[in-house]
C-alpha cells in the first residue's frame, strides 16, 4: 500500500481520479509506463491529488481548529509549497506574503501579487506581509529609509505589516542592542535607539493600513493561473514596471485567480464577478495547451454570458481521467469556442454569445517563460472597449485603488527621492477631490482640477517619496474645470535660517558628552570627540529663536520649523509643547500654535543608528558571547571591565567597518506657508 500519514493515496487516488494508479507505480521510480504522455497525465494527477489531501486534511483542518477557539487562520502560501499557491491560499482568513528589504536579501515580490490578488477574489479585508525581511541588515535600517518599500507594499496591495522581526528583548536595558535572531531582522523592537520615536511612523502605518483595509481594490484585469500542482502565479512582466526589487503595476491594476475560484464567477452587467464584489472587464488565460473539460466548460458559460476573454485555444486534458474522451471533449468545446485551432497571423475578434473572444496576432506571441501576452496588446482591447486607465501620470508615482460606498480613494506615492510635480488623472468622473495626509492625519480639499474624457485630473506635488490618499466624495458635486483661482499646494518662503550655536546634550550613559556647544551643525563622525564620533542613542539640541509679531500674528500664513538633513529621526519641542517626530523627508513640522512673540525655545532630540556605537566599541577588547556560550560577567551579575557600551549576540562590524553620518546637519530655517483654502 502506498500511503502518506494516515491517508491511503491508492484509495484517494482511485476515489479522486476515477481509475486504478497500480499499473502506473514503476513511474515513481523514472520508468515510462505505456507512453510518456500516459506517464507524465499519471504524476499531474498524483500532484493534484496530493494538492487536495495538503488543502483539506492540513490548511482546512487547521482552520477549523482554529475557528473552534474563536481564531482566525493565516498561511503564507508560497516557497517551496507542494500546492498551487493560490489554491492553498484562498483557504485563510488572512492570505500572507513575504518582502524582504532592499539589498538584504531575497526578492519575493511575486508573492505580494499573489496574496492580494487572493485577497481581493475571496473578499478578505486584510492582506499581511511578513514585511521587511533582512539578511545582515546590521541596524542600519530605519523608518526613514523603509518608506519607499512600504509605500511600495501598500500599492501592491499589502495592508497589514508583521514586521520581521520584533525580537523578544529580555535583558536589561544597559545591555543594547540584545537579542538578535543571527544575521535575519530588521530589528524592529524597542531596543532600537530611535524606538522613543517610533510612534510618528507607527502612526502613518496605522493609518495607512486602515484606509486600505476600506472597500473593494479596483482591478481590470483577470489572469488566469494555470492548473496543476505546484504552481506559482507570476504576472506579466509587461504590466509590471522594470524595477527589478519593487515593480508597479501599470495604468490598468489586475489580480490572479486559481482556476477553483474561476469556478465560482459569474457575469454582471458584462463583467467578471466574484461572490465578495470583486469584478474584471477581462479575463486572460495562461499560455498552456491542456485544461480540464470541467473548466473549460466553465469558460465557455463565462463568454456565453457576457465575459471579454484573452487567449488562444487549449487542445487537451492534463489528465488521465476518462482519457482518451476528455481530449476528445476539449477539443470540441474549443472549435466550438474559437472556430478553430490555428491562430490568426492578426489579433482577431470572435463573438460567442453575449461574449467575445480576442486571440492570435499578439496573443499567440510569447517568450518564455512569460505565460501571458504583452500588458500592452490587452491594454488596447480594454482601449477598445471605452475603459480608459484607472490611473495615468506624466512623474513617477505609483497608485492603488479602492471603492467604498461614498466614494472613491486613490493611495499615490512618489517613487523616487526628488520633489516632484505631476499631472495625474483618475478614472472618476464625480466627486470633489480631497488630500488625506497619513503622516498627519490633515485632509483638506483640493480645488484646482478639473474634468477630461471622464477623467478628473489633477496637478500633484510630491516632496522625496510622499505619499498621501486623494479621496473622491461623491456626496460632493464635482464641477468641471473647477479651479477658483485657487492652489492645491502652498509655496513655502524661507524667512530666515538659524545660524546662531546650539547647546548640545548626549547621554552619557552611552559614552557622549552631557553638555556640548555646536558653532555649527555637523555630521557627529566628523567631531574630534570619541564620545560622539562613535555615539549611537538620541542627543537633544537646543535654541533660542526669535519671532517678530508679524510672523507670529499673520492669520493667513502657517510657521513651520524645517530641519533640513536628519540622520535619522527627530522630535521637536517647542516651548516645552511636543510637535511630533519627523522620520523621513521633508523633515519639516507645523509650529504655528506654539510659538509666541520674542523668544521661543527649541528643543530638539535626534537619533541616530547603533552602527557607530557597535564601531567604536569593536576598538576595545570582546567581552560577548564565544562559541555559542554567554559571557561568564553577564551570567554572573558581574561589572563589566571591557568598557565597551553595547552587548548583542551576533557580530555585524569590525573596528574598521565605515561610520554612518549623523545627527541634525541642517540647514535649519524658519518657513511661512500661506494656507490655501476652498471656499466651496
Amino acid at each position: 500500500m502506498l500511503k502518506t500519514g494516515h491517508y491511503d493515496l491508492e484509495k484517494n487516488l482511485k476515489k479522486r481520479r476515477g481509475y486504478d494508479p497500480l499499473p502506473f507505480y514503476p513511474v515513481y521510480a523514472g520508468f515510462v509506463v505505456e507512453s510518456l504522455e500516459k506517464s507524465e497525465r499519471f504524476l499531474w494527477d498524483l500532484r493534484q491529488t496530493a494538492q487536495e489531501l495538503v488543502i483539506e486534511n492540513h490548511a482546512i483542518h487547521l482552520k477549523n481548529y482554529a475557528k473552534k477557539y474563536n481564531m482566525g487562520f493565516s498561511i503564507e502560501p508560497y516557497d517551496m509549497n507542494p500546492t498551487a499557491d493560490m489554491e492553498l491560499g484562498a483557504v485563510a482568513d488572512v492570505p500572507m506574503c513575504e518582502f524582504w528589504s532592499i539589498g538584504y536579501g531575497f526578492n519575493t515580490w511575486f508573492s505580494c501579487i499573489q496574496a492580494a490578488s487572493i485577497a481581493h477574489i475571496e473578499g478578505k479585508k486584510v492582506v499581511a506581509a511578513e514585511a521587511f525581511t533582512a539578511y545582515l541588515d546590521a541596524w542600519r535600517q530605519y523608518p526613514g529609509s523603509m518608506k519607499d518599500q512600504g509605500d511600495w507594499a501598500f500599492a501592491a496591495g499589502i495592508n497589514k505589516f508583521m514586521y520581521h522581526t520584533y525580537q523578544h528583548q529580555f535583558l536589561p536595558d544597559n545591555l543594547k542592542p540584545g537579542m538578535t535572531m543571527g544575521p535575519y531582522g530588521v530589528h524592529h523592537d524597542r531596543s532600537q535607539t530611535w524606538w522613543p520615536m517610533v510612534d510618528g511612523y507607527h502612526k502613518y502605518v496605522s493609518r495607512c493600513q486602515y484606509i486600505l483595509q476600506q472597500g473593494q481594490t479596483v482591478a481590470d484585469i483577470l489572469y488566469l493561473s494555470p492548473e496543476g500542482a505546484p504552481q506559482v502565479f507570476r504576472a506579466p512582466s509587461s504590466a509590471l514596471t522594470k524595477d527589478a526589487f519593487l515593480p508597479d503595476r501599470k495604468g490598468y491594476n489586475f489580480d490572479g485567480c486559481s482556476p477553483s475560484e474561476l469556478l465560482k464567477a459569474s457575469i454582471v452587467d458584462g463583467k467578471i464577478v466574484f461572490p465578495s464584489g470583486a469584478s474584471y472587464y477581462i479575463l486572460v488565460l495562461p499560455k498552456t495547451e491542456t485544461i480540464t473539460p470541467a473548466l473549460l466548460n466553465k469558460i465557455d458559460a463565462l463568454v456565453k454570458a457576457g465575459a471579454v476573454i484573452i487567449g488562444n485555444p487549449p487542445r487537451k486534458s492534463p489528465s488521465l481521467v476518462n482519457y482518451p474522451e476528455c481530449d476528445k471533449q476539449v477539443a470540441t468545446i474549443s472549435a466550438s469556442m474559437w472556430g478553430g485551432t490555428t491562430a490568426p497571423s492578426k489579433i482577431a475578434e470572435r463573438k460567442l454569445g453575449k461574449g467575445k473572444i480576442f486571440w492570435g496576432g499578439a496573443f499567440s506571441q510569447f517568450i518564455l517563460p512569460e505565460l501571458y501576452p504583452d500588458y500592452d496588446a490587452t491594454a488596447s482591447i480594454l482601449l477598445e472597449m471605452g475603459i480608459a486607465e484607472d490611473f495615468g501620470s506624466d512623474s513617477s508615482v505609483r497608485y492603488t485603488h479602492k471603492l467604498i460606498k461614498d466614494g472613491e480613494i486613490y493611495f499615490v506615492s512618489n517613487k523616487t527621492n526628488a520633489t516632484l510635480k505631476a499631472s495625474c488623472s483618475f478614472r472618476v468622473s464625480e466627486g470633489t477631490p480631497e488630500l488625506w495626509n497619513p503622516m498627519t492625519g490633515e485632509t483638506r480639499k483640493l480645488p484646482d482640477f478639473e474634468i477630461k474624457k471622464g477623467l478628473i485630473q489633477i496637478p500633484l506635488q510630491f516632496d522625496s517619496h510622499e505619499s498621501y490618499f486623494i479621496v473622491f466624495n461623491k456626496s460632493s458635486k464635482t464641477k468641471p474645470g473647477h479651479t477658483a483661482g485657487l492652489k492645491n499646494f502652498a509655496q513655502p518662503q524661507v524667512l530666515f535660517e538659524v545660524n546662531n550655536p546650539w547647546k548640545v546634550s548626549f547621554n552619557p550613559k552611552w559614552g557622549g558628552p552631557e553638555n556640548v556647544v555646536f558653532d555649527k551643525l555637523v555630521d557627529w563622525t566628523s567631531r574630534p570627540e570619541d564620545g560622539i564620533k562613535y555615539y549611537s542613542g538620541i542627543a537633544t539640541y537646543h535654541n533660542t529663536i526669535k519671532l517678530s509679531e508679524n510672523v507670529t500674528t499673520e492669520k493667513k500664513s502657517d510657521i513651520y520649523l524645517d530641519l533640513g538633513e536628519v540622520n535619522n529621526l527627530a522630535r521637536i519641542r517647542v516651548n516645552g509643547k511636543d510637535m511630533g517626530v519627523v522620520w523621513t523627508a521633508p523633515f519639516r513640522i507645523k509650529i504655528t500654535d506654539a510659538v509666541v512673540t520674542g523668544d521661543n525655545q527649541v528643543d530638539i532630540e535626534v537619533a541616530n543608528l547603533w552602527t557607530n556605537r557597535l564601531i567604536g566599541d569593536e576598538k576595545k577588547p570582546d567581552d560577548g558571547i564565544k562559541d555559542g556560550q554567554w559571557p561568564e560577567w553577564l551570567l554572573n551579575g558581574k561589572p563589566r571591565t571591557s568598557g565597551r557600551f553595547t552587548f548583542t549576540t551576533y557580530k555585524h562590524y569590525n573596528a574598521d567597518s565605515p561610520l554612518l553620518k549623523s545627527g541634525l546637519i541642517g540647514p535649519v530655517r524658519i518657513l511661512s506657508t500661506r494656507t490655501y483654502k476652498s471656499e466651496n
